[in-house]
């Protein structure tokens, strides 16, 4: 299994000779509702896309998780496979191949790879997007993703996970509390399904931040406030800190995973 973090949510991952791009902002800025006084992120240069694309995966429909500009320039025939929020924005813009799956629901890719969706991020009062476990079934490694820290009880039945990618800060706003959940998140998560490997996502990286969001916005928790949790309630995951562009190659040990009820 390889992984590249391309910075912020988005990741290549790389099992069964198949290449998966999640939820990618590759180009131009980013911001919501074209409120750039409000928050605007850019890199100084853009990130080259990855080439020879096999499945595109979308965990939410907001811009930083489906990216108008960066889906534009994709392959539009690249099969999807989103939450009902992002499935919409992909064939808006002419994707051919959609599958959208519900919390629950799963897919199978070219007889590879299984891809199950549970709840994650709560977006508003009433939209619940989507986190995924991902299966190699040749080998039945597993890795996990969810990129604000919500996580499902409903993981438990599905332990031992070998990889999850989770925040590992804490990033929020004054009287409303979090909006991205990490620190006590993902011990929690990791407490649930004992990984051999965490990797932090949604901060640090190359992407420079500004409006007046960013001013507001409190960060708490860091990588070696993580691993220094970790080792204190005996966990073994290692937590690893790629910077943007490495390509890492997971060397996982064979475990035994628990059959789901």
């Amino acid at each position: 299994m390889y992984l590249t973090w391309l910075d912020s949510n988005s990741w290549l991952l790389e099992l069964s000779n198949q290449r998966v791009l999640i939820d990618p902002w590759l180009v131009d800025a980013l911001s919501f509702g074209n409120l750039d006084w409000l928050f605007k992120g850019y890199r100084p240069q853009e990130r080259a896309i990855p080439e020879n694309i096999d499945l595109i995966l979308l965990s939410q429909g907001l811009e930083d998780h489906a990216h108008p500009p960066t889906l534009k320039q994709l392959n539009h025939n690249i099969p999807v496979v989103a939450s009902p929020n992002a499935a919409k924005v992909v064939q808006a813009l002419g994707y051919t191949s959609v599958t959208t799956l519900a919390h629950g629901e799963s897919f199978t890719f070219n007889n590879q790879i299984e891809i199950r969706a549970f709840p994650g991020s709560p977006i508003g009062p009433t939209v619940v997007e989507n986190s995924y476990l991902v299966k190699e079934l040749a080998t039945s490694f597993t890795l996990y993703y969810e990129p604000h820290g919500y996580h499902s009880p409903q993981l438990k039945q599905f332990a031992p996970v070998d990889v999850v990618i989770t925040p590992t800060v804490d990033l929020a706003l004054p009287l409303l509390g979090p909006i991205i959940k990490g620190y006590k998140s993902a011990l929690e998560v990791a407490q649930w399904l004992e990984p051999q490997v965490m990797l932090p996502t949604a901060a640090g990286g190359d992407v420079i931040f500004e409006g007046l969001l960013t001013k507001v916005l409190k960060t708490e928790g860091s990588v070696a406030d993580l691993r220094l949790l970790f080792k204190k309630n005996n966990l073994l995951t290692q937590v690893l800190e790629p910077n943007p562009g490495d390509r890492l190659e997971l060397q996982l040990a064979k475990r035994t995973s628990v059959t789901p009820k």
